[in-house]
């Protein structure tokens, strides 16, 4: 039994592995493989749970860093900045992204609060990342989203 709940993990990151490889995603496939290389290595004990609980953070970090090259390598600066608000399409696009913001807050609580529901975002994130092309973006988004949603039929009921 103990070996069994010790291979199930490797077996579940492997099927997924196959579906990144169908997809050609490589962003899932280095994902998978990072994982796989901790948990053979028997680095997982110690690295999980510490990449479970600041991976969320580096992730957005890096993705805010993507998000401001342009401003540091002087392709966006101040006279776009004003120009942007002009069009209705720029007052879209931020009502948009403060929208996106406050939903992944309410996924951080989520996620924090409700860990169980982890394995439906992920398997959703996946199915999307796999099958639609979609970007691993989707947990955070996709609890903030459902924590919305819990909290409106909660209102409601």
């Amino acid at each position: 039994m103990v070996k069994r709940l010790q291979s199930e993990p490797i077996l579940f990151l492997l099927l997924l592995l196959v579906i990144g490889l169908i997809a050609k995603n490589s962003s899932l496939m280095v994902a998978i493989g990072v994982l796989l290389v901790l948990k053979v290595g028997g680095l997982d004990a110690k690295s999980f749970s510490f990449l479970q609980s600041r991976g969320i953070n580096w992730g957005v970090t890096v993705i805010t860093i993507a998000v401001l090259v342009p401003i540091a390598s002087g392709e966006i600066g101040f006279k776009d900045l004003s120009g942007a608000f002009k069009t209705p399409f720029a007052w879209i696009a931020l009502i948009s992204g403060m929208l996106v913001a406050m939903l992944a807050k309410g996924g951080v609580k989520l996620l924090a609060d409700d860990p169980q529901i982890t394995t439906a975002l992920v398997l959703g994130t996946i199915l999307s990342v796999s099958i639609f092309k979609g970007v691993a973006v989707g947990p955070l988004i996709g609890a903030g989203i459902a924590y919305t949603a819990m909290r409106i039929f909660s209102f409601f009921s």
